[in-house]
């Protein structure tokens, strides 16, 4: 028997006025969710426990079974893993954003227009960077998805114990990198990385790509800024962990580096793009095909575009978002059989907070001889009354597992 866990990132929110105080999913058009709904088991999900935020990263550790408070150490890792860098014991990793800082030192977009185009040029230039304090330390730099981009520096004495160099808001010069422990590992990586964010400016702000951006009245992807450090994590391969033959199909590179961390096979696409501009026939396409021609028994599904609106704060790009999946997506998915499919959501990024928040995530299993319960709709208010009432992420797979047939007896 098959399984996937199917996440739409930052899905889950509040109640919004112009929606007459209704959710952006509440207010959606989406009679395939709701069918699941009315033909499985619902619930609602803390991704880790109640009221505690988490990140994409921690909710699909936690989601996938495995303790983020043991294995998280930051999302720089994950990141790189995602984009395909062979990452080694004692690199440390970074998550960074292509932004756009004016020549006072102020960003002015911390996402560069959510640039699409031209960061692999940008990367070509800045993997020539040499600085001259640390020869020593190599630095290596590589594009993900849209304004994302992964850093990985690689020498004696580094530490992951530093801050970001994210100001967090636009109208800020980057933050000053310091170190979080006072030892000369984090004090030499954060002087790095200080170093890193000024060169980056000097070797962008006059790069082809950028002059293009600035002629076309398009913020410049000027400066890389780094954040999320971590070292690189020892993680227990999930298909020993469950005895499963596993793979990943997402768009975003955290995801497919989560993915490639537990050993899942991640399956790559091709024009894909991310964000509210998925190219969600693709993401249909290869998930059917998959279930249906590959080995693989098991699979993580994520689709990003609902996050980035709530970030945002754009409420009908959110609902227009969800009601797209729901057409495109879910309602061949319903036409599966024999594949049990659990549809959450990693988070709630609310469209007030732009931000993730710990508010409990709505949940559904669809599938055979799962006994359903009486709820109708899929939504944050209808699936709080259904019959796997309140669980925890940490639940999930233990209860995929059983259906799957494929969990051990405990005891006796």
């Amino acid at each position: 028997m098959k399984g996937m866990i199917l996440v739409m990132d930052g899905m889950g929110d509040r109640p919004i006025k112009e929606l007459n105080n209704q959710t952006p999913l509440q207010a959606a058009n989406t009679p395939n969710m709701d069918q699941m709904a009315k033909e499985g088991i619902t619930g609602i999900m803390d991704s880790i426990a109640p009221g505690i935020r988490p990140g994409s990263d921690t909710a699909h550790l936690s989601i996938l079974g495995y303790n983020p408070y043991e294995v998280y150490t930051g999302r720089g890792p994950f990141e790189a893993s995602g984009v395909a860098l062979d990452v080694i014991p004692g690199d440390i990793a970074f998550r960074c954003n292509f932004s756009t800082m004016d020549e006072n030192g102020i960003v002015t977009d911390r996402r560069a227009g959510r640039i699409r185009e031209g960061t692999k040029d940008l990367v070509e230039k800045l993997n020539a960077m040499v600085l001259d304090d640390y020869k020593d330390i190599k630095i290596i730099f590589k594009e993900s998805t849209g304004h994302r981009a992964v850093l990985v520096l690689r020498g004696e004495g580094l530490s992951d114990k530093v801050s970001d160099a994210d100001p967090k808001v636009e109208g800020k010069a980057p933050a000053e990198v310091v170190a979080l422990d006072g030892s000369a590992e984090a004090e030499k990586t954060a002087d790095i990385l200080n170093k890193v964010v000024a060169k980056t400016y000097e070797m962008l702000k006059d790069h082809p790509v950028n002059l293009e951006r600035i002629k076309n009245d398009l913020p410049p992807a000027n400066v890389v800024i780094p954040r999320g450090a971590g070292a690189v994590p020892e993680v227990e391969p999930i298909n020993d962990k469950y005895e499963i033959n596993s793979a990943c199909i997402a768009e975003t590179g955290l995801i497919m580096g989560i993915a490639r961390f537990a050993g899942m096979d991640v399956i790559e696409m091709e024009d894909v793009t991310g964000g509210v501009d998925t190219n969600l026939d693709n993401i249909r396409d290869t998930i059917i095909d998959q279930v249906k021609n590959s080995d693989h028994d098991f699979f993580l599904i994520n689709i990003d575009g609902a996050d980035e609106a709530g970030h945002d704060g754009n409420v009908k790009q959110k609902v227009e978002f969800i009601e797209k999946v729901d057409k495109v997506v879910m309602s061949e998915l319903l036409k599966l059989e024999d594949v049990y499919i659990f549809l959450t959501a990693d988070h709630s990024t609310p469209i007030s907070v732009k931000n993730h928040t710990g508010d409990p995530v709505p949940i559904l299993i669809r599938g055979p001889e799962v006994r359903t319960d009486d709820v109708e709709e899929y939504n944050e208010f209808a699936t709080y009354k259904g019959g796997l009432c309140r669980i925890r992420g940490s639940d999930v797979m233990n209860i995929m597992m059983d259906y799957m047939n494929y969990s051990h007896k405990f005891g006796a």
